[in-house]
């Protein structure tokens, strides 16, 4: 509950758009979720979507199945009051994705921007990935942005874990490939620039 309060402060004190970790239009992920070739019919899951703009843009691009999961249930609303009647179209689950009730294969792509770097304990690493073992499909993707190691140590007032594209492989690790690789300075609301990484990894079809 503790780590929920916090995620609930962060999103009721302030406007999205002024957050940290706002970016109008998160075109990295967007370029990585085209290049996994999912059909627009697939499911697809954003882990720690809050407030973020990708549902919209994914939902421009005709994705028809999204889950946006997140801690903060301010976040979410804030999410489905800018879509409007376009919510309806959106599974929303307000869950920690550390013990969410995910559906056993499911997702044929998990997006995770954000999420996995503020995991520093590594049981917590351990049950996340589990999860994600669990609800990603054969053959499915998963794709990361996280912070690079020359990303601040620290955001929102939390611990962060920082990573190259190697050691967020080797975290992964068996049965996911890494399919592609980026670097994204995201430059925050106050003009702080971010250096993060983005991997999309493809899971064997086992």
């Amino acid at each position: 509950m503790e780590l929920k309060a916090h995620w609930e402060q962060a999103y009721a004190s302030r406007p999205p758009e002024l957050l940290g970790w706002y970016r109008p239009h998160l075109e990295s992920s967007l370029a990585l979720i085209a290049a996994a070739g999912l059909r627009k019919d697939q499911p697809l899951i954003d882990v720690g979507g809050g407030a973020s703009t990708l549902v919209d843009d994914l939902l421009a691009l005709g994705y028809e199945r999204i889950t946006v999961a997140d801690l903060s249930d301010a976040a979410l609303e804030r999410a489905r009051r800018r879509l409007g009647d376009r919510a309806e179209a959106v599974t929303w689950m307000s869950a920690d994705v550390l013990t969410a009730e995910l559906p056993a294969g499911h997702y044929a792509l998990w997006h995770d921007r954000a999420v996995f770097h503020f995991l520093a304990d590594a049981a917590d690493r351990a049950a996340y990935l589990a999860q994600l073992r669990h609800a990603l499909a054969p053959g499915g993707q998963a794709v990361f942005g996280v912070f690079a190691p020359e990303g601040p140590p620290r955001c929102s007032g939390l611990e962060v874990r920082r990573y190259t594209a190697a050691a967020l492989q080797q975290e992964v690790g068996e049965g996911f490939a890494l399919a592609e690789q980026r670097s994204e300075l995201h430059v925050t609301p106050g003009g702080v620039g971010q250096a993060y990484v983005y991997c999309r990894f493809r899971r064997s079809g086992e």
